[in-house]
């Protein structure tokens, strides 16, 4: 299998401005990667239904006055969040600012990356600065990132009406499509990094090999992010055994074993805690085929950021989800998406 994301004409690369593109691209990836960050902030400070209706023009702004806090809390304490678990421990006003503010900042980055994406997207659209055969790309990116926005509300809706959190299926499609993005993000900016080296360059492309490693870091993000929606961090904070067991006493097959897999919070965490070392062995493999292509930085990347994420996770487990250490996973987690991105871009490189 052999998949090529653009076919270029090489006579009609000539007149581009890559480097211009390059720099504006990983300046949108940055972003994006602040993004995951915040995003774990509002997901661990439990901060993710404190904005209970969607205003993509008209929420760019917080409440001004105490008239309008008080509103917005009004329209928080109709949510069962509120009703069955913070209103009962007597939530003020100003714990509900703190909530607010992250998921207000939350949302105003995402509108921030929009308009980083888009409006030099038309810039460079307008000065025909765009290489031959990347509009299509480009377009499939901004109609990515607009998707995610729906998908956030889409998400933050589950848990306005019958729910006290949100379904942590919509949180894990949510995640691995800022992750998706990232990743476009990055793997276009090094092929136009190719093809500012050489403008005869081809688009990289994803192998057989390439496409196996992702699909093992995809299924360990799935499950981190399902063990994310679903507390399952702390149905154990000892390592390697869960609770004095392999495999964890707790688990609820009632409703069937795949039922469990995809819903029992105890067999998620067991998932993600051991399908990280099927990830790691596989980007193992990737490195060295990586570091045998000539590009060492690439494979230190890649080890780097698993060997830190390992640490981390194992971090996280033991301090009962310590949100210093819960929010650097995540955050490195992307790191990780990012370098293996990478080192699958060396792999997928084409001679001129």
């Amino acid at each position: 299998m052999d998949i090529t994301l653009n076919a270029l004409p090489v006579s009609e690369t000539r007149v581009s401005r890559p480097a211009a593109l390059i720099f504006w691209l990983m300046g949108v990836a940055c972003l994006v990667f602040a993004m995951v960050v915040v995003g774990g902030i509002t997901r661990l400070t439990e901060s993710g239904l404190s904005i209970t209706e969607w205003k993509p023009i008209a929420g760019t702004l917080p409440p001004l006055n105490e008239a309008s806090w008080l509103s917005e809390f009004e329209k928080y304490k109709q949510i069962p969040e509120y009703t069955q678990i913070n209103g009962p421990a007597g939530m003020t006003l100003a714990e509900f600012k703190f909530i607010y503010f992250w998921e207000w900042v939350h949302r105003l980055l995402g509108r921030v990356i929009g308009l980083a994406f888009a409006l030099p997207l038309a810039w460079f659209w307008v000065k025909q600065a765009i290489p031959a055969g990347y509009k299509p790309r480009l377009l499939a990116l901004l109609a990515l990132g607009a998707l995610q926005g729906t998908i956030g509300w889409w998400m933050v809706s589950s848990g306005l009406s019958a729910r006290t959190d949100v379904s942590h299926y919509r949180l894990a499609v949510h995640l691995l499509t800022a992750l998706c993005i990232l990743g476009g993000l990055v793997w276009t900016a090094l092929d136009l990094k190719e093809l500012k080296t050489n403008p005869d360059a081809r688009p990289a492309t994803i192998s057989t090999f390439t496409a196996i490693i992702l699909a093992i870091l995809f299924i360990q993000i799935l499950f981190g992010a399902w063990v994310a929606g679903l507390n399952a961090g702390y149905v154990s904070n000892t390592w390697p055994l869960m609770n004095d067991r392999v495999f964890p006493d707790g688990v609820d097959t009632a409703n069937g074993a795949f039922y469990a897999l995809v819903n029992d919070p105890y067999l998620t965490h067991f998932v993600h805690r051991w399908w990280a070392w099927v990830a790691v062995f596989a980007l193992v493999v990737l490195s060295r085929r990586v570091k045998k292509a000539g590009v060492r930085a690439a494979s230190t990347a890649i080890h780097s950021a698993f060997g830190v994420q390992i640490l981390l996770g194992i971090a996280t487990v033991m301090t009962g989800v310590n949100i210093v250490l819960a929010v650097s996973h995540q955050a490195v987690g992307a790191l990780v998406v990012a370098s293996t991105v990478w080192g699958a871009h060396v792999l997928g490189r084409k001679p001129a």
